[in-house]
């Protein structure tokens, strides 16, 4: 910076130089302070030169700084489109996987539902198998014991059926189990009749047949050819022998008896053969009737069989007495020969079938 220049001084000025006091002259004051003032305004334009350097220093900093981040903030903003654009992408896969998930849940709740169905539809059909074969071997168990006249074919199908319902595990089939149950306590509990015994008594009754006197028959003296006994401990003459067979003759001609049934009277001997006959008969078709448990028809025959033991032969007689009690007890023990039937069990069995 080029200095300003210097006034002249006038000579008397300078002559005498300063005072003794060091006073400036009025003149030379004013150019003192402009040097000064310039020398500050010199110095500040330095300052404002060095703070302008500095603030563009600064300035072009700030501008470098806010490129970077402006490049950064771009960067970062094309990173984020594509993290964006990557994320929306995966929601996309995502829900579409969703979808895809959804469908096949509702696919396998559908083939577990149809699974389910199936699995009851095929427990249901094993538990009517089982229910038809329970049934089945039941009443084949029931015919063997009519044939037998035994219990224990229909206590060994009812115990297999309890095994095989415990089994099965169903509770729908507890009432059968419980029904099995009540059927074996009363077969076990029930009391059968002697069925040989009972055939022992009908033969010996169609035995007795031919000894039974009918009530119009003419009763034979005991010893007829023989004198009586009062004349055994002396001999007999001609005579007393002649009155002995008189008097038994005579009796023969003559018979006051009472007959109840009229028709009894009216048998002749051919008859009376055909009524004895017809009597084992009876007692035959019952003893068959036994052995083949026709209780009903073996029944129907004993009762023929009493009416005409009761309507044509001699009711005082001892061996009608013995047939008749005989009789009498085939008739009361043939109503413990029916076996007990298990209708309980047959019952439940139908209503398991039926699905209640």
């Amino acid at each position: 910076m080029t200095p300003a220049p210097t006034p002249d001084i006038p000579a008397e000025v300078a002559a005498s130089g300063v005072g003794a006091a060091g006073a400036m002259p009025d003149g030379a004051r004013p150019a003192a302070i402009s040097r000064v003032l310039l020398a500050l305004l010199g110095c500040l334009a330095v300052a404002a030169l060095l703070a302008s350097g500095l603030l563009w220093q600064k300035v072009t900093g700030m501008q470098e700084q806010l490129a970077r981040q402006s490049a950064e903030a771009g960067a970062s903003s094309v990173e984020a489109r594509t993290l964006a654009r990557q994320a929306l992408e995966q929601t996309r896969e995502t829900a579409a996987r969703q979808a895809l998930s959804e469908v096949k849940l509702s696919e396998v709740s559908l083939q577990r539902t149809q699974l389910e169905e199936l699995m009851q539809s095929l427990s249901r059909s094993r538990d009517e198998n089982l229910v038809v074969d329970i049934e089945s071997a039941l009443r084949l168990a029931q015919q063997q014991a009519q044939l037998t006249g035994s219990v224990e074919p229909l206590l060994a199908a009812l115990k297999s059926a309890e095994q095989r319902v415990g089994r099965a595990g169903q509770p729908r089939l507890t009432p059968l189990q419980r029904a099995i149950g009540r059927d074996v306590d009363r077969i076990k509990a029930a009391s059968l009749a002697d069925l040989p015994g009972l055939l022992v008594k009908l033969d010996e009754m169609v035995r007795l047949v031919d000894e039974l006197p009918v009530v119009n028959a003419v009763p034979g003296v005991m010893g007829s050819n023989r004198p009586p006994a009062a004349s055994d401990a002396r001999p007999q003459v001609w005579w007393e022998r002649a009155l002995a067979i008189l008097a038994q003759e005579t009796r023969k001609l003559v018979r006051v008896s009472r007959i109840e049934q009229p028709e009894a009277a009216l048998l002749s001997p051919e008859q009376s053969f055909f009524l004895r006959e017809n009597l084992k008969l009876k007692l035959l078709n019952a003893r068959l009737g036994l052995l083949a448990r026709q209780l009903e028809s073996a029944r129907a025959d004993l009762a023929a069989a009493s009416a005409a033991l009761n309507k044509y032969f001699d009711p005082g007689s001892r061996k009608t007495q013995t047939a008749s009690s005989l009789l009498q007890q085939v008739q009361s023990q043939m109503k413990a020969t029916e076996l007990p039937r298990v209708d309980d069990t047959l019952a439940a069995l139908a209503t398991a079938a039926a699905g209640r």
